[in-house]
């Protein structure tokens, strides 16, 4: 049985770790580095870093606390925000990052995704996409969310992933920070069209919702949250034991 994941994200802006609701409304929530050492020592499987106003604001990420975040891991550490070139992921991996996720730079830079996963492999290659309902379908949205591309989202992820992606984040912006669940009607139709890891992001409110996760949509591999474990509403290592007594494999 293929053990799943369960992963904590910081999502940082101007240093400091924020949370919103539909990528809106973003309060602050902790330092990034002291969060670092804590889901580390709590057992989450991996550490997702994404500096999410990088793109938006036309610049590199934040080296300097990326390196002191990347110190105070021992897990397979992902990280995301301003990646646009073969050179911006070099540089985070030279901070410490495992795996890089690219999102808004692959829609400017489509040949990116290919071209990474050439230099450093697919497995160090994480396609992140922002996806809303519009009309009855799944649109990819750019701009921290406030973006219509009119890209269909699930024709760009199947693109990706022939192009090198060897793992996706699927963000739901309908469900994120809302707390009633994961979007499992869009994690089954990327997981339809897409033979590869998928990691699902928005909309975890209690544990119940990783067990429905994991039991029932089998094809996804991994549960992203933050505000619940941010705010302690839910502990990872409780959250761990409540999945293997409903017979889910997962890292003790």
């Amino acid at each position: 049985m293929i053990t799943k994941r369960i992963i904590p994200c910081l999502d940082v802006k101007n240093g400091r770790v924020v949370k919103g609701v539909n990528f809106r409304g973003l309060q602050d929530m902790a330092d990034p580095v002291e969060m670092a050492r804590l889901y580390n020592r709590a057992g989450a499987d991996e550490l997702v870093f994404y500096d999410i106003t990088a793109s938006v604001e036309g610049r590199a990420i934040f080296t300097d606390i990326l390196r002191r975040v990347a110190q105070e891991v021992f897990i397979p550490l992902t990280v995301g925000g301003g990646i646009s070139s073969l050179e911006d992921f070099d540089r985070v991996l030279k901070c410490g990052a495992d795996k890089v996720s690219v999102n808004s730079g692959a829609i400017r830079h489509p040949d990116l995704i290919g071209a990474a996963a050439q230099r450093y492999g697919n497995q160090c290659v994480v396609l992140s996409a922002d996806i809303k309902r519009v009309d009855g379908r799944f649109c990819l949205f750019t701009g921290g969310g406030q973006v219509n591309t009119g890209i269909d989202a699930l024709d760009w992820l199947e693109r990706g992933v022939r192009a090198g992606a060897g793992e996706l984040v699927v963000n739901s912006i309908d469900t994120d920070g809302v707390r009633g669940g994961f979007d499992l009607e869009l994690l089954d139709a990327v997981a339809a069209r897409c033979p590869v890891p998928i990691i699902a992001s928005g909309g975890a409110g209690c544990m119940e919702d990783f067990r429905e996760l994991f039991l029932n949509h089998p094809a996804v591999d991994a549960g992203l949250a933050a505000g619940i474990f941010h705010s302690r509403a839910v502990e990872i290592g409780e959250l761990k034991q409540f999945l293997r007594r409903s017979g889910i494999e997962v890292r003790l």
